[in-house]
């Protein structure tokens, strides 16, 4: 007898539905075919001891497994469950109508039955919406990540035994449901930092300030104990809230990375992610890749920040696959077995010390460091790569008696973030207006959009060149500064970029007059 039950694959972070036929002739056999890995192969033993521990009658057949498309190569776990339910069907030990051909079935088995949770439920969910199905089976653990799409009936189920009498129409679990748009305006981001617990340090705040309104990336360089990590972990409570439909692009990364499950929030994320690896992170760790293919750090940033601390630390050849990523805001890896596209969408705060001991640029301690040593510290981070950091950023050390004070002073993060927010607002109704709808803050400008947004008037041009000139600044680097310059008018309310602006945006890219780069 043939049955055929429904399951998904994940490339990327989207989903491809999959055909699972279960065929019982006569025989003895167990054989799964389509290009399966060992992690299905193996389903043979975990779905017989399942069955055994359940009182199910694993039948005394040939049982050929067929997975569709067959010159696809099928990876994971997670077809336990179809599989399983393919063959309890074709042995008429669940009914094969009204369910198994209109819902999705996905879930790995333990050996005493239990439904263990997967990776990729969301952009698995999304996919069978877009396809017509009726609705998911899957763990109970996946079910409020895939309930986040609306119009599809999710259950989930604790063990095989559950799904078996849902099928037979005994079963009395409820669908789970989610109002996204509730679940979205409910959930509001809640910090235990604030900016006002940073004392001093108020120029690298308004650099800081206008990385947030604007989307850029920043480099903050200075002695140890200059407060740069501090400030970069409060960076999440000044940056705009997240849309609907970052929300939804942030949950699908992090489902197909397996991340939801570790956290407490469950259902759709809406804080902005802030990913700080560490220096000793692999390259394919940071951007991605291994077998299966994963999304790396630089994707689990995606529409929020990705924080290098002690930047020269890293790995040269980790540093430079940043490039790419950095300009078009997604990744591709291509490799024998696959090709895949993950989005990576983030803000880059880097932070690093002036030289090896740290305190060539410190007021009060000496540096200890040869001009040789010096140089070949500032030379880890290569030219292309400060290119692309639109922002550069000194932290001075902040005096004794500012330190010993026992009042917090300064503005609050909630002060600042509405600054923000109302930049990025002035941002979205240029480009609303205009009819860019994937343009959505200044970092992003295309050429095209720089021409009409970022024009200057003679004095700011004057201004521009003579600082190309004497600092020696690449064309990129002229693109960065109209487009900080662009972000600095937005936060002062203006229309028109003035020559204030300008020279505001100049002096963050201070850094690459002493920088060495390489060729």
């Amino acid at each position: 007898m043939l049955v055929k039950t429904y399951s998904s694959t994940v490339e990327g972070i989207d989903a491809r539905t999959i055909t699972v036929e279960v065929n019982l002739s006569p025989g003895i056999r167990f054989l799964v075919v389509g290009l399966p890995d060992n992690a299905i192969r193996e389903s043979q033993q975990r779905i017989t001891a399942a069955f055994a521990n359940n009182k199910l009658h694993m039948p005394g057949f040939n049982i050929l497994v067929n997975m569709a498309p067959a010159d696809m190569r099928k990876v994971g776990s997670h077809y336990d469950l179809p599989i399983a339910v393919g063959i309890l069907a074709a042995s008429k030990q669940v009914a094969a109508e009204p369910m198994l051909g209109k819902y999705i079935l996905i879930g790995e088995l333990s050996l005493d039955g239990t439904l263990l949770p997967v990776k990729g439920a969301l952009p698995i969910a999304i996919q069978a919406w877009k396809e017509g199905f009726e609705g998911i089976v899957l763990p109970s653990a996946n079910a409020r990540e895939a309930a986040v799409v609306q119009n599809l009936k999710v259950y989930g189920a604790d063990n095989l035994m559950q799904v078996v009498a849902l099928l037979n129409g005994v079963s009395e679990i409820a669908p789970t449901t989610i109002d996204t748009r509730e679940e979205y305006f409910s959930k509001v981001a809640d910090f235990d930092i604030d900016f006002r617990d940073v004392k001093g340090q108020g120029e690298v705040k308004r650099a800081l300030e206008i990385a947030a309104a604007g989307g850029h990336n920043v480099l903050m360089i200075g002695p140890p104990g200059a407060g740069k990590s501090m400030l970069a972990k409060r960076m999440p409570t000044i940056t705009p809230p997240m849309t609907l439909a970052e929300a939804l692009e942030t949950t699908k990364i992090h489902s197909v990375a397996g991340k939801l499950s570790a956290t407490d929030q469950g259902g759709l994320l809406t804080a902005r992610p802030f990913r700080a690896p560490h220096h000793i992170t692999s390259e394919v760790a940071l951007v991605g890749g291994s077998v299966p293919p994963q999304p790396g750090e630089i994707s689990l940033a995606h529409n929020g920040i990705l924080f290098l601390d002690e930047l020269p630390e890293f790995n040269r050849r980790t540093l430079e696959v940043l490039r790419q990523p950095l300009d078009e805001k997604r990744i591709t890896i291509s490799r024998a077995k696959y090709s895949v596209e993950y989005p990576a969408n983030f803000m880059l705060i880097a932070a690093m010390n002036p030289c090896p001991c740290g305190y060539r640029t410190h007021p009060e301690k000496t540096c200890t460091c040869t001009p040789a040593a010096q140089s070949k510290y500032m030379n880890k981070i290569s030219g292309p790569l400060m290119d692309r950091i639109d922002i550069q950023v000194e932290v001075i050390p902040v005096a004794v008696e500012s330190m010993t004070r026992r009042m917090r002073e300064g503005e609050t993060s909630a002060q600042i973030r509405e600054r923000v927010i109302a930049a990025r607002e002035r941002q979205n109704r240029r480009m609303q207006r205009d009819g860019y709808t994937h343009t959505h803050c200044n970092a992003m400008l295309t050429p095209e959009q720089m021409e009409r947004y970022c024009r200057l008037d003679d004095e700011s041009i004057e201004l521009v060149q003579h600082a190309m000139s004497t600092m020696g600044l690449s064309g990129r680097a002229y693109d960065r500064i109209l487009k900080v310059a662009r972000t600095i008018a937005d936060l002062a309310g203006s229309e028109e970029i003035g020559v204030d602006h300008i020279a505001e945006a100049i002096q963050y890219r201070s850094l690459d007059c002493n920088h060495l780069t390489d060729n």
